[in-house]
């Protein structure tokens, strides 16, 4: 269903002391205009450097997702994510004077609840959804992660978690409505360590902002008085820790029977909000953390990214084939008779490409390469390859229009057999190294399923009036 982005009607501001690394921090949420997405925004330093809440910018995921740009972190955002994600918000500043967001109880409750009072504004702009359309798998058979996305009719999260402890064992959760039920039934979940993990993130030089009301702490070991005591010294609480009845360190009540695995799912869609547009998809998850999160979020940004570029460059939907000649001359600059690439097969950013070339009788070096035996040169067949991979490259450009591709290098060049008249090039190209100004990429070529040439092409990007300039 259509609908247009939003954002807050006012600033609303609260503060409290980050779980981490124990900082006062006053956190405040402003309106934002059609199409900035979520930025954090570090009002405590010179120049008060913005970080977009993508996942370009995830710089750690050990306990919580932190964003960094040019040195500047922000910590354990995944809880203010999943609140603006979970109402629906799609601009918003979200300012902080310290490095932490405050933990608060440990759940996106409180962060919800501000956002309600600022209230909400429609914007005159139609909100982008990203549509999955094909199944999306991720999986770390080591720890038992599995992850796996499929076409749904709106956003939906199933997820179980089986942990090996009596006051926790197997729990299930699902969301079938963001709008009916976050608020109320995932929103209030609250974060939970086990007590043998407690002692090892206090020496780590974490959680020094923690509480007995910071969180739920999951008792799976016997604790003599003493190991009480000291855990108590440890973590500077006031309060006497006690023994339990319930599984939960001093008997701290559940609010929902399964609220380990609900914040699980809160975790998950604050991770989801780091894609940067709102899903319509069911996401099914195992055993999943930030970890297996942050590596699905990759793999979906990659597919968002390739719907974007066909849908910039390509006029009209093609079958079998994501972009025609007519897109690729959008960015690349060759012409007749150097354009060597008819079309765009598959691409996935930063990781690989398949282009294919129709081979015809009227290509004009067959007049003398050679005229009694029409033989592709060589050359020429890497250089198709080369335009390929150019494809990729030019699209990992901001302003591709104002670029350019040298090829600087060619290493284990290999020619399989010949390429003639009617052949069909196919060619596949993988990413070996990527820098924003240089790249590395293995390509082969196949006619028919033979592989008939092979590469590793080395290439750097240049400003087309630098190239100028040299001439």
């Amino acid at each position: 269903m259509f609908k247009n982005q939003r954002t807050i009607k006012k600033p609303v501001s609260l503060s409290g002391i980050g779980l981490h690394t124990g900082v006062k921090t006053t956190l405040t949420f402003r309106p934002a205009p059609v199409n900035t997405g979520v930025k954090f925004v570090r009002v405590d330093l010179p120049e008060k450097p913005e970080i977009p809440a993508v996942i370009d910018y995830v710089v750690d995921i050990s306990r919580g997702t932190t964003l960094g740009k040019d040195g500047v972190r922000i910590h354990t955002v995944e809880h203010v994510l999943a609140a603006i994600y979970g109402l629906e918000i799609d601009n918003i500043y979200v300012e902080l004077d310290g490095i932490e967001p405050p933990v608060f109880d440990g759940s996106a409750l409180p962060f919800v609840e501000k956002l309600q009072e600022a209230g909400f504004e429609e914007q005159d702009s139609p909100r982008d959804i990203l549509i999955i359309d094909e199944t999306i798998t991720y999986s770390e058979e080591d720890r038992g992660v599995d992850i796996v996305v499929i076409p749904s009719d709106e956003f939906r999260i199933t997820f179980m978690v089986d942990y090996q402890n009596p006051a926790l064992g197997t729990q299930y959760t699902s969301l079938y409505s963001l709008k009916d039920e976050f608020v109320r039934e995932y929103a209030p979940a609250r974060t939970f360590c086990f007590l043998h993990e407690v002692e090892e993130l206090a020496d780590q030089g974490l959680i020094k902002g923690a509480n007995l009301e910071s969180g739920l702490v999951i008792i799976d070991r016997e604790l003599s008085e003493e190991e009480l005591d000291r855990l108590k010294s440890k973590l500077n609480l006031k309060e006497k820790i006690k023994p339990s009845r319930n599984g939960i360190l001093n008997n701290v009540p559940l609010r929902f029977k399964n609220e380990p695995v609900r914040h699980k799912a809160l975790d998950l869609i604050g991770d989801l909000a780091l894609l940067g547009v709102p899903i319509q998809a069911h996401v099914m998850c195992a055993r999943s953390g930030h970890k297996a999160n942050v590596e699905l979020v990759k793999k979906i940004r990659k597919i968002y990214e390739k719907k974007l570029i066909t849908k910039k460059l390509q006029v009209s939907k093609k079958d079998g084939f994501l972009l025609d000649v007519q897109a690729i001359q959008k960015v690349m600059p060759h012409r007749y008779p150097f354009l060597l690439v008819d079309r765009i097969v598959d691409f996935i950013p930063q990781e690989r490409v398949v282009g294919i070339k129709n081979v015809t009788i009227n290509e004009p070096f067959f007049q003398g390469h050679f005229p009694d035996h029409p033989i592709m040169p060589g050359v020429l067949i890497i250089e198709a390859m080369a335009q390929v991979g150019g494809f990729m490259l030019m699209n990992l450009q901001d302003n591709p229009e104002e670029k350019l591709v040298y090829f600087m290098g060619m290493d284990n060049v290999r020619f399989r057999k010949p390429v003639r008249p009617g052949d069909q090039i196919r060619f596949e190209l993988e990413m070996l190294k990527y820098r924003r100004t240089y790249c590395k990429m293995a390509g082969k070529a196949y006619v028919d399923g033979d592989l008939v040439a092979e590469a590793e092409l080395m290439a750097a990007i240049v400003d087309r009036e630098e190239k100028q300039d040299k001439e």
